[in-house]
């Protein structure tokens, strides 16, 4: 089995925020995280996907396909974007990286089923240098 990733970047800005507690209470649980005028992040997104090298092209999966799938799949649709206001798929859910990478697995592991025989291996997705969250797609 080889294991193949690809890294893409994207700018978005959002607030950790739960309407049912008080402002006081998502200071006190979020801390500026939880302002009022948002703030921002640059994040990372690595997709790796697993699979047997295809015997005429040698790949799991070409990667030039892969890239165009995650920017137009994912990146287009939250990239310089707010995650809270302007993201139709993360509506009515808290904008945590957590939250937000098991809606970037329930986007792309179709789309690269649709492509490849490869599978969907894992997601990390960056929010900081020193903070990530990984996703295997278990719930």
């Amino acid at each position: 089995m080889i294991y193949i990733s690809r890294q893409e970047h994207f700018n978005a800005a959002h607030k950790l925020h739960n309407p049912k507690w008080s402002d006081e209470r998502n200071q006190e649980v979020f801390g500026p995280c939880a302002n009022t005028n948002w703030h921002g992040h640059n994040y990372d997104l690595i997709v790796t996907v697993k699979g047997r090298p295809d015997p005429e092209t040698g790949f799991v999966i070409d990667l030039k396909e892969l890239s165009t799938l995650i920017r137009t799949h994912v990146i287009d649709q939250v990239d310089h974007k707010n995650l809270n206001l302007d993201v139709p798929f993360m509506t009515g859910q808290l904008a945590s990286t957590e939250n937000l990478v098991v809606a970037f697995w329930k986007i792309l592991q179709p789309e690269i089923e649709a492509i490849s025989p490869a599978r969907l291996h894992s997601l990390k997705l960056y929010e900081t240098p020193r903070n990530f969250v990984e996703y295997f797609g278990e719930e």
